[in-house]
């Protein structure tokens, strides 16, 4: 990292982790949602409001209300604007005076509108920030999360846990959905950001600043457009010999550029040229918002593996035959076992109504005999000591019995699966289908997360994230011998 580099990550890290934040110009019209997403904040927060009809509801929420910025007393670590954007140059100049750690502008109105005025104020703003070395996030952006400390920038985000996966996104709605999807799904962040126009700070410091923060083992990154391809590139390539990073990129279809350009104002490259990058950076490529969660939760979750074969465990005939077929065409290999391993089988599994091969049909051994738990957990096993198989996955399938009967019937089935998740010297990942009951689906995910087991609502989702997973893990063995 350069000194100059190094002295941003220095003054992000105070951003990141304030003792004091201030808000400039919530109001009611906004439900003063950013005071009330501060309500956890370890910290210090005020609030600079100058219209009078504002005050009594700022008071009600117990924040303190100054003029300006320069009123209050002692510093400010970060700043929150979400001010008009004529005042938006106001703002920078009292944030450059009072030396912030940091200021994210929620405003829009920028250069992203394509108009004269809102071109000339980004770059008043920018002229000024980067000329007085302030931290500026956005504008037209949520800014920094840190749940540790309760610094947030929406009400349904968790806080107080500690997390190890940070998320760097241009797209403040992105930067929300990852965190509130990923609380149902067992992911925890350590640190994210919403950097919007990026005209001063762009994705390649955040990326160096969380790939050098210890609390931070993955991160994912969704992008619009660089404005240093070269330095991104060579940053990218730096962080991802070291730990995880996902990249989603926006803007990859002619289409989606000129929707780039009207959200944040930047240009899009070639998605060829992306794709190309980010495999050579040995970074991992993910398409949408699924895709960054499964694979983030993967990593977090799955024991590494770099092979493709893959044995199967449906819950019907005809759920065993699609499941390979997906699994294939995600270029992964369902093998037949060992003879060792069928003859094992052979002393349990009831071949009438079932299918004895690879996938296993386990209708009538698992969900139809007497002792079905019992068969699954030995099923299980065998997969597990069979040197043809890389990967176990099973299919559960919550509406059946005995899943569906009651929680005193499910909860020993998947504290069964969560010993032999944790037994296991193989990656095992499960599918957890919801057919027509979408709550039994999710409230039997929401158990398997507690268990620490990541699952998956289809086929395509896990066959893909397996596949990325072995892709990954082989490019960083092959790495490691060169």
């Amino acid at each position: 990292m350069s000194k100059v580099a190094e002295s941003t990550a220095k003054k992000l890290d105070r951003a990141f982790n304030p003792r004091s934040v201030a808000v400039v110009g919530d109001k009611q019209a906004l439900g003063y949602m950013w005071l009330r997403s501060l309500i956890p904040f370890k910290g210090k927060v005020y609030s600079v409001q100058i219209d009078p009809n504002e005050l009594p509801g700022i008071a009600e929420l117990g924040v303190e209300n100054y003029l300006t910025l320069m009123d209050i007393p002692g510093p400010v670590d970060y700043v929150i604007a979400s001010v008009p954007r004529a005042v938006a140059p106001r703002i920078v100049e009292d944030c450059i005076q009072k030396k912030v750690g940091g200021v994210c502008f929620f405003t829009s109105g920028f250069a992203e509108t394509n108009t004269e005025e809102g071109i000339r104020l980004q770059r008043v703003i920018t002229d000024l920030a980067a000329k007085a070395g302030l931290n500026l996030i956005g504008p037209n952006c949520v800014g920094l999360y840190n749940p540790k400390i309760g610094l947030r920038h929406t009400e349904a985000q968790g806080y107080g846990e500690e997390g190890s996966v940070g998320f760097i996104a241009q797209s403040g709605t992105h930067a929300t959905l990852f965190s509130l999807v990923g609380q149902h799904e067992g992911i925890k962040i350590s640190k994210s950001v919403s950097y919007g126009n990026a005209v001063v700070l762009d994705s390649t410091d955040f990326l160096e600043y969380l790939g050098a923060d210890e609390e931070t083992r993955i991160i994912g990154m969704y992008i619009e457009g660089v404005r240093d391809g070269r330095r991104f590139f060579r940053s990218l390539r730096e962080v991802a010999s070291r730990k995880p990073v996902l990249i989603w990129k926006g803007g990859e279809t002619e289409e989606g550029a000129r929707a780039t350009a009207s959200h944040t104002g930047v240009l899009a490259e070639s998605g060829i040229v992306w794709q190309a990058a980010i495999k050579q950076c040995g970074a991992i490529k993910v398409d949408n918002l699924d895709e960054m969660v499964d694979t983030v939760k993967a990593l977090l979750y799955v024991k590494p593996t770099m092979g493709t074969r893959v044995g199967l465990i449906a819950m019907s005939g005809g759920q065993s035959v699609v499941v390979t077929d997906t699994f294939a065409k995600a270029g992964l290999k369902v093998p037949l076992l060992t003879q060792s391993s069928y003859q094992k089988l052979g002393t349990f599994f009831n071949i009438i109504g079932g299918s004895y091969r690879n996938p296993f049909d386990i209708s009538s051994t698992f969900l139809m005999a007497d002792d079905g738990v019992s068969n699954l957990v030995s099923m299980l096993d065998v997969m597990d000591q069979d040197p043809n198989i890389d990967c176990v996955v099973l299919e559960l399938f919550p509406v059946i019995r005995p899943l569906s009967q009651s929680p005193e019937t499910a909860d020993p089935i998947l504290d069964l699966v969560s010993d032999f998740n944790e037994r296991s010297e193989k990656p095992f990942m499960l599918i957890v289908t919801a057919a027509y009951s979408d709550a039994l689906a999710s409230e039997t995910r929401d158990k398997l997360v507690k268990r620490g087991i990541p699952s998956f609502s289809n086929f395509e989702r896990a066959a893909k994230t397996l596949r990325k997973l072995a892709d990954y893990y082989q490019f960083r063995h092959e790495q490691s011998w060169n």
